[in-house]
């Protein structure tokens, strides 16, 4: 956790450092899972994939990176089933698994917990995941 808080904290941009540690938080509490740092990507869980080509490794159950540009907050399993959430969650672009947001302030906070909530459930029930808190 104290490379993440250094982490965190070498975030030029205060406003953006916050909401870096308010997503920390939130994504913790709602995945119930303890935090990791993998290159300037914080992400919660692991579980392992494997494709039908052969190719196989190892990816957090969900995760955020506080970039320069937008927060990316990963969502695994996409937004297929989220869009009803997607139309209440307020200014975002999405990508295939990830939601690009300016600031939390542009967004509503209970609905991204539900999205992380609901994303998470998808996760565990597809995969074995590990490392909950």
């Amino acid at each position: 956790m104290n490379d993440i808080n250094c982490f965190i904290a070498a975030i030029e941009n205060s406003a953006k450092r916050a909401d870096a540690e308010t997503l920390l938080a939130l994504l913790e509490q709602e995945s119930g899972y303890q935090p990791h740092l993998s290159g300037n990507i914080i992400g919660f869980g692991q579980y392992h994939y494997k494709y039908d080509s052969g190719h196989e490794g190892d990816a957090s159950v969900v995760a955020f990176s506080p970039r320069k540009q937008q927060m990316v907050v990963y969502i695994m399993p996409g937004f297929a089933n989220y869009q009803h959430l997607l139309k209440k969650l307020g200014k975002v672009k999405t990508g295939k698994s990830c939601l690009y947001i300016n600031k939390l302030a542009d967004i509503d906070l209970g609905t991204l917990k539900t999205l992380v909530k609901a994303s998470v459930n998808d996760m565990q029930n597809k995969y074995q995941c590990q490392n909950k808190v």
